[in-house]
């Protein structure tokens, strides 16, 4: 895997991956930036909940579930002092399907959380306090 960040000016980068696409970075004018683009730190938070929803949708795909919608919805909370990296994450999955299970869902979730999600695991290790919960509505 690989990427590249470029400066823009000011604190706006703009990285791009080996697939090919591209994303905005951009601070907040207090930290020199023009806010015209997501922060390095949400980007980081947005990349735990997409490795994480991809493996729940495969994951009920996959065991013939029929889900018509998965939104993953996280809070963190950030340590105060620099660096200030994240010290709590929480993922609250809302599945919405057809005749779509809870402890289906569940064993998503957790298969996601212990044994497949790259990012949720990697952080896990790092000390952040992962937690993870989920509600499913019936379409």
């Amino acid at each position: 895997m690989q990427a590249t960040v470029k400066w823009v000016d000011g604190v706006m980068f703009v990285g791009e991956t080996g697939s090919g696409h591209a994303v905005v970075m951009d601070g907040p004018p207090d930290h020199g930036g023009r806010n015209m683009g997501i922060r390095p730190m949400e980007m980081l938070l947005v990349g735990l909940g997409g490795c994480s929803s991809f493996d729940v949708v495969q994951i009920l795909q996959k065991g013939k579930h029929d889900i018509v919608d998965c939104v993953a919805e996280l809070s963190a909370e950030r340590a105060d002092a620099v660096p200030s990296v994240f010290t709590k994450i929480h993922l609250h999955f809302v599945v919405s399907g057809r005749n779509l299970k809870a402890s289906a869902v569940e064993r998503a979730v957790n298969l996601s959380a212990e044994k497949y999600c790259s990012a949720s695991i990697m952080l896990a290790k790092a000390g952040v306090d992962i937690t993870h919960d989920f509600e499913v509505i019936e379409v």
